[in-house]
């Protein structure tokens, strides 16, 4: 199954170049059931425009989580600290195989009703497949 991330055009700036390899998140979906994400970038944007394999989720304190994946925030230890403030517990996804499609989707074409995640949303696997090709969307 994947995920649908909102993701700010920044930082998919930052995940598409190398330098943003954890996107962090204060909640996390069902990741035994979850093998990829894809990307909606917010505005100014507004469209899908990639999808990453998971190579794994981390769950620590922000403390420890920090001390783990800094090398790949992509982001400064204030804002880090900011995003998880007072937190307990906080999760990091590390970016693997990244697949960029030809065009960025529009996702009205892909889901009825569509309004960007606040959390994620789960895309069953046959839901993308139904509307496109895969190969088209996404090259391997």
């Amino acid at each position: 199954m994947r995920v649908l991330l909102s993701i700010k055009p920044i930082f998919v700036e930052r995940i598409l170049s190398g330098e943003k390899i954890f996107e962090y998140r204060k909640k996390i979906f069902d990741a035994s059931r979850v093998n990829s994400v894809i990307i909606y970038a917010t505005m100014p944007v507004g469209k899908i425009v990639c999808e990453f394999d998971i190579e794994r989720v981390i769950e620590e304190h922000p403390k420890k989580l920090w001390e783990k994946t800094h090398h790949g925030a992509g982001i400064s230890k204030d804002f880090f600290d900011s995003y998880f403030n007072e937190r307990s517990v906080g999760f990091a996804i590390e970016v693997g195989n990244i697949r960029v499609p030809e065009h960025h989707i529009c996702p009205y074409q892909l889901f009825e009703k569509f309004t960007p995640p606040q959390s994620f949303m789960y895309v069953p696997e046959m839901r993308l497949d139904n509307e496109f090709e895969q190969r088209e969307l996404f090259a391997a």
